[in-house]
């Protein structure tokens, strides 16, 4: 009886398989006619066209129409998601309502989404596309002159290091950045895993890509960069995830065409975009060393870049490994007072598991890091300048939701930790840089002419049709007539379906034998994975190939940091000489900020409790300032104790001079307040109790309700630095006001 019941249920489960096939490629041809496709769950109206912008591109900016229920705060920052052009079509950030996007509609922010169309513009190039991004940024921050801060722009995965190039170009137009599963130093990764990093190497470089874009008549196939995704996994592209379909033949399917719909929805791009993609990124690692120029001879620099960056990854990301993710911050820098003296924020988490793909898709991932990210955005944009990771912390009845974001300070030693570099690494990378240049002059000398002469659009057409996944995805479609009595059959097959119980002993040997595949092909991925690995390090390891290279004449690194520019320097000694001129500048407000700074630095932990207790003291009391100015003020006070920490704790009863009792015990009560927000450690505890005893004592001299003022311009004690007068008046004044004095 189980083994009828199972011969049943299986001819039905094969016949609808097929069925479901045949519906993915139909899906295919249908998203292929398309003009414009894309995947998004979400309405939107296109208010800017790349292809009207002085170099036209093939990008749109669309602005998302809240659903039903969901309304924008004029006041809150949009929101700019770009989407990646890696081979699929646009809307994987808002494929689902527990997405990117959704995650900042619900956040009450204007939305944005930057997508794209099947077919680039004639001699579209990489700079056209950053120049593209950087005006829809600027659109989407003129059409909001209410917001409080510059555009929130997520950059995922290829659409990462776009993004990153555009800010370091044009810093004025970035709010944050948020990087996810982006791919900014191209070398890095961990030895036994990322086989990817090493495909340039044992390709002998570049000149295939040339070879690809020529075949394509000027065009390069994406389908070729979606396939090369898919064989990272041998085990899930070749069985599971079309066995898991058949398995759960009554629910899968809808689940699985919505998401085939977007993976197959292959598009194309100019075959120079993606040389020059290949030669300075993938190959030539130039970016994260400053190494690239635009065409009106600007170097792209990341550390030009003025917002806070969240670099966002997963230990279970093959394509976008954390080493590719963060590496780049070790490239640039030599220690966390670099970063500091660059002015720049750089935040960062890495997730444990999760996979490239649910880094944007994933709904558990979008209601914890990216809801977190995006309600948390204006405290990310104050941070002081320095390098923190992220940490989401459950919070049981934290109010507006069920975790609590904070930031603590790490070192260049934490990320080393996680990249793990290897100088010969560098080295063997080098040598295939110079070599792929080696390769593609010849190519380009010997060959390319005689291919470009023999390919014609229509010769190019049928070549991309015979691409393997486009192939398969005309092969089991309605236009192959051998899958015409799958039609017929798969309808009465649903009504007459009769499914098999789960105990029933064939479905149980069935899954095991799934297993075992599963495993057999795991195993077939990890030896092939090793001997790409042993295969790459044995020929570039060759002092030969190397000499060749020009490496073995030199001592140097293959890669070295640029170095500081002598205007940075300057700049550094001047900004210096001001904070510590300014330590004694100020009123209670840079008394309240310096004190909170003071007693944060003991754990070097920024919680987002306090924050929001800070900034809703402000607006108790009318005194609300705007997030820049807040972020201005909350830096100088960061700097001063940084500079000076003695000198600035022993200023704070001259910024206090012009306070009665009433307003010092108003301040102590509001540092309290701010304190509690979240626990504190026992050296946080100690630094509160410092602060508290420094505050009593200017209490103690502090004039009560009736009693006069000290002069305005009363003499410095012996040892403290004298403010300007005229400075000193204009915040006194300001202090008297906001205060109701």
């Amino acid at each position: 009886m189980e083994a009828a019941d199972y011969a049943l249920d299986s001819w039905q489960r094969g016949i609808l398989f097929l069925d479901v096939l045949r519906q993915r490629g139909d899906q295919y041809h249908e998203q292929q006619r398309l003009a414009a496709p894309n995947v998004l769950s979400f309405e939107g109206d296109v208010v800017l066209s790349g292809r009207d912008l002085p170099r036209p591109v093939n990008y749109r900016l669309i602005r998302i129409r809240p659903p039903e229920g969901l309304e924008t705060n004029p006041r809150k920052r949009p929101f700019v998601i770009v989407d990646p052009r890696a081979g699929h079509g646009p809307g994987i950030a808002g494929f689902k309502a527990d997405s990117e996007i959704g995650v900042a509609l619900r956040a009450g922010h204007p939305c944005y989404f930057v997508g794209f169309l099947p077919r680039p513009e004639p001699d579209q190039t990489v700079e056209d596309v950053m120049r593209a991004e950087q005006a829809f940024v600027a659109h989407a921050a003129a059409a909001h002159p209410e917001a409080e801060g510059k555009p929130v722009v997520i950059g995922n995965c290829q659409a990462g290091w776009q993004v990153m190039m555009g800010a370091a170009t044009r810093p004025e137009v970035f709010g944050p950045l948020i990087v996810a599963g982006a791919p900014l130093s191209y070398w890095a990764g961990w030895r036994g895993m990322n086989p990817m990093r090493y495909t340039g190497g044992l390709l002998g470089g570049t000149w295939m890509t040339a070879l690809a874009g020529d075949l394509g008549d000027g065009l390069f196939d994406g389908a070729w960069l979606v396939q090369n995704f898919e064989n990272l996994d041998l085990a899930n592209t070749w069985w599971t995830k079309q066995y898991t379909v058949y398995d759960r033949i009554d629910t899968e399917p809808p689940r699985y065409l919505a998401f085939e719909k977007w993976w197959n929805g292959h598009i194309l791009t100019n075959a120079g975009e993606m040389q020059y993609i290949t030669d300075n990124l993938f190959v030539g690692n130039k970016l994260s060393t400053a190494e690239l120029t635009t065409s009106d001879k600007i170097r792209i620099d990341l550390r030009e870049i003025r917002s806070p960056i969240v670099v966002f990854c997963s230990r279970g990301d093959n394509i976008t490994p954390p080493p590719q993710a963060l590496g780049w911050i070790l490239d640039l820098y030599d220690s966390v007072d670099d970063i500091r003296a660059h002015g720049q924020t750089i935040v960062y988490t890495v997730h444990e598991s999760i996979g490239h793909l649910g880094i944007f898709v994933s709904g558990k991932v979008a209601r914890r890091e990216h809801e977190e990210f995006a309600s948390n955005i204006d405290f990310i944009d104050v941070l002081p300048p320095g390098l923190y990771e992220a940490e989401i912390l459950d919070a049981e009845g934290a109010e507006g939701g069920e975790y609590v974001l904070r930031f603590a300070g790490r070192s260049l030693d934490d990320i080393r930790a996680i990249v793990q570099p290897r100088p010969e690494d560098d080295r063997r990378f080098a040598t295939v840089a110079w070599l792929s240049e080696a390769n593609l002059g010849l190519y380009r000398h010997l060959l390319q002419p005689l291919v470009r002469a023999l390919v014609t659009p229509q010769l190019a057409e049928t070549i991309r049709g015979l691409q393997p996944l486009r192939l398969q995805y005309n092969s089991f479609s309605s236009r192959n007539p051998w899958l015409a009595p799958i039609t017929a059959l798969a309808g009465p097959v649903r009504q007459e379906r009769r499914p098999a119980a789960e105990d029933n002993l064939f479905r149980r040997l069935e899954h095991l034998a799934s297993a075992q595949i599963v495993a057999a092909l795991d195993r077939y991925g990890d030896w092939r994975d090793a001997g790409y690995e042993a295969a790459f390090l044995a020929l570039y390891s060759h002092p030969l190939l190397q000499s060749l290279a020009g490496l073995m004449a030199r001592d140097m690194p293959p890669r070295r940091q640029p170095g500081a520019e002598p205007e940075l320097r300057d700049f550094l000694e001047r900004r210096m000489a001001e904070l510590r001129a300014g330590i004694a500048e100020g009123g209670a407000y840079e008394a309240c900020l310096r004190a909170l700074i003071y007693i944060g630095l003991a754990d070097r932990v920024a919680d987002a409790r306090s924050f929001a207790m800070l900034r809703n003291l402000r607006r108790e009391e009318g005194q609300e300032m705007s997030l820049a100015a807040f972020k201005a003020a909350l830096r100088e006070q960061f700097f001063m104790l940084r500079l000076d920490q003695a000198a600035a704790l022993a200023a704070l009863p001259r910024l206090l001079r012009t306070s009665t009792a009433a307003e010092i015990e108003a301040l102590i009560a509001e540092i309290h307040r701010v304190e509690e927000a979240a626990p504190l450690s026992e050296a946080a505890r100690q630094r509160h109790a410092e602060i508290e005893a420094i505050l009593q004592q200017v209490l103690a001299g502090a004039p009560r309700a009736g009693e006069p003022e000290p002069p305005a311009e009363a003499q410095p004690a012996r040892g403290e630095p004298a403010a300007p007068p005229r400075r000193h008046a204009r915040l006194r004044a300001r202090d008297r006001k906001g205060s109701g004095r």
